[in-house]
């Protein structure tokens, strides 16, 4: 499904997060988000101009991450438009995660990581990629979690203030990352969705939800 403008939008530049409405949002704060970009990182290695947008369980678990080009969302030489990240992002959540619309109050959470060239400093585009996030959250039950820029000098929280010099855009695995990152950042590179299972996983309750993360 394709979302188009309602009648009456401001246009691109009312499509855009500026730092100071980020910070309202009131965006949960991440336990330990040197772990989920290490995780990111391993599993998808984005190159610059790459987006990586990956759902958490309450635990801050990864369920499931997915990732798409620059290119794949919009005409690069136009403007950038919050509604284009929105549906592009949309559409990678609903390939890898079913929706939460049905729960009275959403229980996972939705992080994206953007890796991109120039400083971590706030841009329009990372504007765009913020007011994207939040309305594809609300669209598909999730709660809207923590934006973070990977370039050159490392990764950033935007909003936080939080971020570290490893992993960086187009650098090597961060230390401490697991072999089965390794793993599945080999898994990674190959097209097409694909179920990553963790090594020798404990029992669980018959009930309970299968420890699967799904990588796009």
């Amino acid at each position: 499904m394709v979302f188009g403008p309602a009648t009456g939008d401001p246009g691109p530049s009312g499509r855009i997060l500026e730092p100071a409405e980020w910070a309202a949002a009131g965006i949960p704060l991440l336990r330990n988000p040197r772990e989920i970009v290490t995780g990111l990182h391993a599993r998808h290695r984005p190159a610059p101009r790459t987006a990586v947008v990956a759902v958490l369980d309450p635990d801050e678990r990864l369920r499931a991450s997915a990732s798409l080009s620059r290119g794949e969302v919009g005409r690069p030489e136009a403007a950038v438009d919050g509604w284009d990240m929105r549906n592009a992002l949309l559409s990678r959540l609903r390939r890898v995660m079913p929706h939460d619309l049905r729960r009275r109050f959403p229980v996972r959470t939705a992080v994206l990581l953007y890796c991109r060239a120039g400083d971590a400093g706030w841009t329009e585009e990372d504007g765009a990629w913020m007011w994207g996030l939040r309305d594809a959250c609300t669209l598909h039950g999730l709660r809207c979690g923590a934006y973070i820029t990977l370039t050159g000098g490392g990764w950033q929280v935007l909003g936080e203030g939080r971020g570290g010099r490893r992993p960086y855009a187009g650098g090597p695995a961060a230390d401490g990352e697991s072999t089965t990152d390794a793993h599945a950042a080999q898994l990674a590179a190959t097209p097409g969705p694909r179920a990553l299972q963790p090594p020798d996983a404990a029992p669980r309750e018959a009930d309970a939800e299968p420890d699967v993360s799904w990588a796009v």
